[in-house]
């Protein structure tokens, strides 16, 4: 079974948005190992260049296997597409990491670090929302590589 990291910089404080990141937890223990894997904001810094460095290198640390980062310049997929492109890095990795940037988007050595950059839109999304979405598309992909009726 293959395993799913998920990192993110910050964590998910609404009740609503908690309880979505578990039902999607559960849904996707059908097809995938799922760790969340939260770092903390490097809000005590001033300058956005340090904070991005600082919050990179905790990422870097929690790099494994092959590298997806979420990011506004990636290459957009559709549903299909994306459930695809999962199932091929699958084949030769046991372990994909996927990366959700700070409020300040992440370093160069963190753009460096990851092998694919994807994008759901050119839109800013908030972070609680985004990493929903993210694991949304994750458990469809996973529907529509197994031939189930979630996706329409």
């Amino acid at each position: 079974m293959i395993t799913i990291n998920v990192v993110c910089v910050g964590n998910l404080k609404e009740k609503f948005s908690l309880d979505e990141q578990k039902e999607y937890l559960k849904r996707l223990s059908a097809f995938c190992k799922l760790n969340i894997i939260e770092l903390k904001e490097q809000n005590k810094f001033d300058n956005v260049s340090v904070i991005k460095e600082k919050e990179g290198e905790d990422i870097i640390k929690n790099l494994s296997g092959f590298s997806v980062l979420c990011d506004l310049k990636g290459k957009m997929f559709s549903s299909e597409t994306f459930a695809k492109e999962l199932e091929d890095i699958s084949m030769k990795n046991s372990k994909i990491t996927f990366v959700i940037g700070g409020s300040y988007g992440v370093s160069e050595n963190v753009k460096r670090a990851c092998n694919l950059h994807i994008s759901f839109s050119s839109m800013t999304f908030p972070h609680n929302l985004f990493r929903i979405m993210l694991l949304e598309q994750i458990y469809r992909a996973f529907t529509i590589l197994n031939g189930k009726t979630y996706h329409k």
